[in-house]
């Protein structure tokens, strides 16, 4: 298995999307259709344009199988740390169970390391409780309960 990693291009985002819409909560909330919704578009020019973020795709030979966007985050807590945080984790619905999701985290926790990154931290749905098992085998501990509050853009 030829895995490669590098940063994401704008001709990666119909692929990175579908990738996000593979299973049951994806698809209640991502928008995948030929023409990319400009949100993404608009969304894809600001993580490129900040040196905090980094989205991440992993290609076996030249298909993108898996994703996942990192954020460099200083902190005041733990002596002014820096925090890496995982989000969009996703790997090809054809290639789970490879090592691929693996391979991945590994080399996004090494990224996170290269630039400083002394704690790493992710969340996951609680319905998915096949993710939150491959994060515990990789040595991640549910320390915290995650909490969201979804704003309107209607105001």
């Amino acid at each position: 298995m030829n895995l490669t990693y590098r940063k994401a291009n704008k001709e990666d985002l119909h692929r990175i999307i579908e990738l996000l819409q593979e299973d049951s909560l994806g698809k209640a909330r991502e928008h995948f259709s030929d023409e990319i919704d400009r949100r993404y578009i608009d969304s894809f020019g600001l993580i490129q344009a900040d040196p905090n973020q980094y989205l991440m795709v992993v290609e076996m030979n030249v298909m993108i199988v898996g994703t996942c966007h990192l954020t460099i985050m200083p902190s005041l807590t733990f002596c002014g740390s820096i925090r890496l945080n995982i989000e969009a984790v996703r790997i090809s619905s054809e290639h789970r169970s490879n090592q691929i999701g693996e391979w991945m985290m590994k080399q996004a926790i090494q990224y996170g390391r290269a630039r400083g990154a002394t704690i790493v931290q992710l969340t996951t749905n609680k319905e998915r409780t096949k993710a939150k098992a491959f994060y515990e085998r990789l040595g991640f501990e549910a320390t915290h309960e995650g909490m969201k509050l979804y704003l309107s853009t209607e105001e």
